[in-house]
């Protein structure tokens, strides 16, 4: 039995590893179509120029039709009880109630629309979460096309791809990507994909063919957070299965040793990597995020808003980005919505950790831990964005009702690349 290679976009596992799935192809097109929808309409300049109102038709295009995909493969509406997504149907709840006076303006229900559709979606593909995966594998295809796009366009226009107004950082040349976005993608994908590597799940060919380039693309995004939530969700996972694996313990060791000599050898280059040129105020106040937050909390509310919030924005404050995904959430859905958004973080967490050691609980609480570390710097968890689909493919995972018993990951297939 020999171990498959990588599908043209990204990955394929073992047949005698992980049973056929019956997962319709078409529930891959429509997750394609929702990750679409969460790639944004702004950005820096485009090769070929791409007028916003174009942009948001392909995007809101396509997460209806991912609900029509969605809808037709799921006639009879069998879903499976989730509490993330309960919850995040809470969470929607509070964003119409806040909303609903015009606060914000239409542009409040528009967004609460579009985020009723998301979750519909959502709810309708949990008849194939089935703690396999599959999903797993839609996220790396779809967000390694996305990865090529930018690559694409970093040959083909350099001046566009890394333009001034981000410090020369990498962004998207062929759909308006910015930097944060693109180190995000690439760290999610470079994580789930050694996560696969370590449990046998693909080749090593595979894996390199994957990560290599994605961590190119990472390092010159310059996303600080995007790095930081990669090492601290790898970490978390490997240490999730130290106790049962000893080839967890074999690669963490290894990777702890390695890590630490480079650390030493480039601690200068690094430092001015991490510093990207700023002056020692800007660095501390995240570079003036801190300034809009101070004001988001110094502002006057009222009763209702403190509770409900003001109703969904665009995820700004006195034009400026929040760039906080719990301060974005107590501006628009109050102490309700972030009571929600840490329950729904906290059930997944319990969850992960009572769910026995297997790669299918690395790689969900690898997903937690970046969507975790990345919500201090990033804004996502209050609205429809690739961090809750992040986090749908971590309740996917912890599922029970695998087909095969999950410590199979731990075990080499004769003949598996490792």
């Amino acid at each position: 039995m020999t171990a498959h290679t990588a599908s043209v976009a990204g990955i394929r596992g073992e047949a005698a590893a992980e049973p056929p799935s019956a997962t319709p192809k078409w529930a891959g097109l429509a997750w394609a179509l929702l990750i679409l929808n969460t790639l944004g309409s702004t950005g820096a300049k485009t090769v070929i120029p791409l007028p916003r109102s174009v942009s948001q038709l392909v995007t809101m295009g396509a997460l209806m039709t991912a609900f029509v995909i969605a809808l037709v493969l799921n006639k009879h509406l069998r879903i499976r009880p989730s509490a993330y997504l309960l919850l995040l149907t809470l969470l929607l709840v509070t964003s119409i109630l806040s909303s609903a006076d015009l606060q914000e303006g239409a542009g409040a229900l528009f967004r609460c629309f579009r985020l009723t559709v998301f979750v519909s979606t959502l709810w309708l593909l949990t008849r194939w979460w089935d703690g396999g995966f599959t999903f797993v594998r839609y996220h790396i295809r779809t967000y390694a096309i996305v990865l090529a796009s930018v690559a694409i366009g970093l040959v083909i226009s350099p001046g566009n791809a890394m333009p001034d107004i981000y410090g020369g950082r990498l962004s998207g040349a062929i759909w308006p990507l910015t930097p944060p976005q693109i180190g995000q993608y690439a760290a999610v994908i470079a994580g789930l994909t050694l996560l696969l590597w370590f449990g046998r799940r693909t080749t090593w060919r595979s894996a390199v063919f994957i990560v290599v380039p994605v961590l190119g693309l990472l390092m010159l995004t310059h996303t600080r957070t995007a790095t930081l939530g990669l090492v601290a969700g790898l970490a978390v996972a490997f240490l999730s299965m130290l106790l049962t694996s000893p080839r967890a313990r074999k690669v963490f060791a290894w990777t702890v040793g390695v890590g630490g000599v480079a650390g030493l050898v480039l601690a200068g280059a690094l430092q001015t990597w991490f510093l990207r040129g700023q002056s020692a105020d800007n660095f501390s106040s995240l570079t003036g995020r801190a300034k809009v937050w101070d004001a988001l909390l110094e502002a006057p509310r009222t009763t209702a808003e403190y509770i409900f919030g003001v109703g969904l924005t665009d995820k700004s404050y006195d034009g400026l980005p929040i760039d906080n995904s719990w301060l974005a959430v107590y501006h628009e859905q109050g102490f309700v919505g972030i009571a929600l958004v840490a329950a729904f973080l906290l059930t997944l967490i319990v969850v992960a950790v009572l769910r026995p050691p297997s790669l299918a609980r690395a790689c969900a609480i690898f997903l937690i831990t970046y969507c975790v570390s990345a919500s201090y710097t990033e804004a996502g968890l209050g609205d429809a964005s690739p961090y809750l689909l992040h986090l749908a493919v971590a309740a996917s995972l912890l599922v029970r009702g695998v087909p095969q018993s999950d410590e199979q990951a731990f075990i080499p297939a004769k003949g598996a690349s490792a």
